[in-house]
Order: C-alpha cells, then sequence, then structure tokens
C-alpha cells in the first residue's frame, strides 16, 4: 500500500492525463471542424451568412456558357485570383463582357459624358454632403476625394477603395459608382474605405 507521500503524486498524475486527454479530444475535433470548413471553401460552397438569411444553398459557380439566370451574389468569390472573373471564363467570354460594360457606360451616363471619360480617364462629380469636395471617378480604379482650396477633407485619406461584391468589368461596375456618386452618396459614404493610395479595384476586370 502506497504511503501517504505517493498518494498525491499519483492523484497529480492521474489529473494531469485527464486533461491532456481532454485537450487532445478538443484538438481533435477543431481540426476536423477546420478541415470540414477548408473542403466546403474548396467546393465553392456559398457565404454561410447568405445562408443563415435565407437565400438558398447554391453548390458550385454560374457555368460561364449556361443560358439560365445568373445570380452571383449568392456565391463566394474570394477563391479567385484578383481582377478575373472565375476559371471557367474564356478570352472569348472576357472580350464579349467587357465589350457589353462599355455599352452599359455609355447608355448610364450618355454619349458625351462617356466620350469626355475616355478621352480625358476621369469623370468628377460634386458631391451634395460635401460642400466643396468633388469626387474624381475612373474606371477600374479607386476614387479620388478632390477639395477645393480651404476646405476640409470629409476623410483621413484622400481614395476611397469600393470593390463589387462579385466579379463585374470594370467598365460596368464604374457607371454602378457614377449612379451611386450622384443618386446615392450616403450608400458611397457607407460602404467606402478610405486608403492613402491609388490603385486597380482587385475585384473587376
Amino acid at each position: 500500500m502506497p504511503d501517504s507521500g505517493t498518494r498525491p503524486r499519483a492523484l497529480r498524475t492521474v489529473g494531469t492525463l485527464r486533461v491532456g486527454a481532454r485537450l487532445a479530444e478538443r484538438m481533435t475535433t477543431w481540426f476536423a471542424d477546420a478541415a470540414r470548413r477548408l473542403r466546403d471553401w474548396l467546393r465553392y460552397e456559398p457565404d454561410a451568412m447568405l445562408f443563415e438569411i435565407g437565400v438558398a444553398r447554391c453548390g458550385h459557380p454560374p457555368d460561364a456558357a449556361a443560358d439560365g439566370l445568373e445570380r452571383p451574389w449568392r456565391y463566394r468569390w474570394d477563391h479567385l485570383p484578383k481582377r478575373t472573373a472565375g476559371f471557367g471564363f474564356s478570352e472569348r467570354d472576357y472580350r464579349d463582357a467587357r465589350q457589353r460594360a462599355e455599352e452599359v457606360a455609355r447608355l448610364t451616363l450618355g454619349d458625351e459624358v462617356w466620350a469626355r471619360v475616355q478621352r480625358v480617364g476621369h469623370v468628377d462629380l460634386p458631391s451634395r454632403r460635401f460642400p466643396g469636395v468633388t469626387y474624381r471617378l475612373r474606371v477600374g480604379r479607386r476614387i479620388e476625394v478632390r477639395c477645393a482650396p480651404g476646405v476640409d477633407p470629409p476623410w483621413s485619406q484622400p481614395f476611397l477603395c469600393i470593390n463589387p461584391t462579385y466579379p463585374l468589368p470594370e467598365a460596368e461596375f464604374f457607371a454602378h459608382l457614377y449612379l451611386y456618386a450622384r443618386d446615392n452618396e450616403d450608400e458611397l459614404i457607407r460602404v467606402a474605405a478610405p486608403q492613402p493610395w491609388d490603385q486597380r479595384l482587385g475585384r473587376t476586370f
């Protein structure tokens, strides 16, 4: 029979083994769950939040050659390389999409304004919320915030970054931003991320 000095040490050993077993079980569960989530992400499952708010669960992203109605907001696009539309997009698909996008931009802005954008590379829209502030929009790039002399900028950084939820041609998303800056500035202000430098948008092509 162990003496009184041995029993506490034995109890401590058993307790340590039990804690180690529980920790190993929790780690096994965590790794299994992480592997499942990674597998689902690689299979392009839709965002879990979209599923929770009632959007039907979908499998793979839409096929570029499919004739059905596309609902690209129901899918995750983070796996795509920047400035691409998906692995199924061919050079012809890109060319056709960009041609359609330029027509969308021309019809949205009007012939005169779109021709000026193509000629000088930008269009300036005055802010209705901030007197003396102008938004300079350029195709495929961040919005530049320009202020008249003596006007304090509403943001600490001179550029605003807004990307589409899913890949879009640059000219088409440019038309979207034009409408937001002109007609729905509050939403533009809400979603824009101020940035210290200019660069191309990551989710347009």
